[in-house]
């Protein structure tokens, strides 16, 4: 009833208007970030969210481009940044900080940071931002970390700046324990800008509109998410749906997730009892993590339209085994969460499929991302240490074939071959579309893409390597085919563990195939003049159109 009521206070115009504003703050502050980090996984791979949120710590504002893995992450972050620091002892000018994995996105290579915002000496909010950084210690970003302490520098909730003044303690351990400081540091000082340009937004957007704060604005924004979502959850059928789904795993030792959505209602249930349990592997996934990548493929299927805050996931509840690998016990190793977190959104939408295959898409050939990390000394003796971010095809839908190489769910950019180049001592020899990895179907997976990479130092670098897909292809849905299969190959044949750390000696050439996305749909039903395009353009080939399409010229 509270909410109804404060909801009546702002008409439907303005109300919009005022949500738009605030949409725009957060994306000024990602436009801060974006150009003045140092980092190409900022500045080129779009790996940052900023966020605004009200004095409660309820999400009002994300910027649009921002990370799924990072929906409703920061408000608990400064909810359990209290527990360190009382909210009391926050300050104007204070900026805090954690990459502690339960605390935040799920890996220590993510930095959450937050400030307190004060308008006329009161606390009315706080912006937040989450950005990746290049580097953050120990042994590098890979999946073959035994426990959470070889995986590098976890940071417990603490003051970075203390009233605008950078704490020289902490300013000196980050320092000391990465591998390119002035990246990191210069990334974390981005995420300072991208947060004063949001505290001065909130503060002109509160003198323009005569708000005295964000209470009855925040109460009404999150329950028109918030209605918007169980409007669009009442419109499926009550019942429970399961589905499951095979992967690499580690080693010989596959992983297996089972999943059970139920609808009861406005009410939506994520249940993955029977997933595997927790392994000594870098590919755990946080509950939060995991609350993320399971929330955000409901969002995009069933209210795709309406802006986002945390009323969007109010009607939504993950629950998962403690101990599992989507809900690890600490000290669980989880730098590479993301083999498993992406993997989500599959085993959801064939739960979905069964009863609206309509809003739902195939696997991606991104689901997960395959991450490769390269690091050492370039020809200039200057040490490096650069991660590589590209996509496989994305799945197709019940009205489009698939976008080759786009990220789903994720939605991190790939950026310039320039950029890795100017950066780091690597060649890209090519980077092209793949004839026939897109999933066959009435419509086709999006095309995957392979990489060939050349080592241009005159020294050996370390190579980490995080992939799946190698076994279990991304499936297509309602009779549609499967995509391709990931290969990473050096020119010799080899081919290394594909998620392990290795040597790469000078002069190594390297392949990497990132899969195509599943189809959609029975083959048979193709339009024969999208099967003549396909083949013209190279998309497929005329033996595949033939073998899978019955086509004949």
């Amino acid at each position: 009833m509270k909410s109804t009521e404060h909801s009546k206070s702002f008409d439907p115009v303005s109300l919009e208007i005022m949500w738009s504003r605030l949409i725009s703050i957060a994306d000024e502050s990602a436009a801060a970030l974006l150009r003045t980090a140092f980092s190409t996984l900022v500045r080129e791979s779009n790996d940052f969210t900023t966020v605004l949120l009200d004095e409660d710590c309820n999400c009002l504002a994300e910027n649009s481009g921002g990370i799924p893995s990072f929906v409703g992450v920061v408000p608990s972050t400064v909810k359990a940044m209290f527990e360190y620091i009382p909210i009391k002892e926050w300050r104007p000018g204070d900026c805090l900080i954690t990459n502690d994995p339960w605390f935040g996105s799920g890996h220590l290579p993510d930095i959450t940071m937050a400030s307190p915002i004060f308008y006329r000496e009161k606390l009315v909010g706080f912006s937040g931002s989450i950005a990746h950084l290049p580097d953050i210690g120990g042994v590098g970003w890979a999946s073959d970390g035994r426990e959470l302490y070889e995986e590098g520098l976890r940071i417990m909730p603490v003051k970075f700046l203390e009233e605008g003044k950078e704490n020289k303690i902490v300013g000196q351990f980050i320092r000391s324990n990465v591998r390119v400081s002035d990246q990191v540091i210069g990334d974390i000082y981005a995420q300072v800008a991208a947060q004063r340009i949001c505290q001065n937004g909130l503060i002109q957007f509160l003198e323009d509109t005569g708000l005295p704060d964000l209470t009855e604005l925040s109460t009404a924004l999150r329950s028109r998410a918030e209605a918007a979502m169980r409007e669009a959850i009442s419109a499926l059928p009550d019942g429970s749906w399961m589905s499951s789904l095979d992967a690499d795993g580690v080693d010989e030792r596959e992983t297996h997730i089972d999943c059970r959505v139920t609808i009861k209602g406005s009410d939506l249930d994520i249940d993955f009892e029977g997933t595997s349990p927790q392994v000594a592997s870098g590919i755990n996934s946080v509950m939060k993590y995991t609350y993320a990548y399971a929330t955000y493929p409901i969002k995009c299927a069933l209210d795709p339209d309406s802006p986002r805050n945390e009323g969007s996931f109010q009607p939504i509840t993950v629950q998962a085994p403690e101990g599992s690998i989507l809900n690890p016990k600490f000290p669980a190793p989880v730098a590479a969460r993301q083999l498993t977190g992406h993997l989500l959104y599959g085993v959801i939408y064939r739960c979905l499929a069964q009863i609206a295959p309509e809003r739902v898409c195939a696997e991606s050939g991104s689901t997960p991302t395959l991450r490769s990390v390269y690091g050492g000394i370039d020809r200039k003796g200057n040490v490096f240490n650069q991660a590589l971010f590209a996509a496989g095809g994305l799945g197709a839908n019940s009205r489009m074939d698939g976008y080759a190489c786009t990220a789903f769910p994720s939605n991190t950019g790939v950026g310039s071959v320039e950029a890795l180049e100017s950066v780091s001592p690597l060649l890209v020899w090519h980077k092209e579309l793949v004839t026939d990895s897109g999933g066959p179907g009435k419509f086709r997976g999006g095309l995957g893409q392979d990489i060939e990479i050349e080592v241009r130092s005159d020294h050996p670098i370390r190579f980490s390597l995080m992939s799946d897909r190698h076994k279990y292809p991304p499936r297509g849905i309602a009779g549609g085919g499967d995509g391709s299969c990931t290969v990473v190959q050096l020119s010799d044949g080899t081919r290394p563990n594909q998620k392990a750390r290795t040597m790469l000696p000078a002069g190594a050439r390297l392949r990497l195939h990132f899969p195509g996305g599943g189809g959609f749909g029975c083959p048979a039903e193709r339009d024969r003049a999208a099967i003549e395009n396909d083949i013209r353009k190279g998309y497929i080939s005329l033996e595949a159109g033939k073998k899978h399409y019955n086509y004949e010229p």
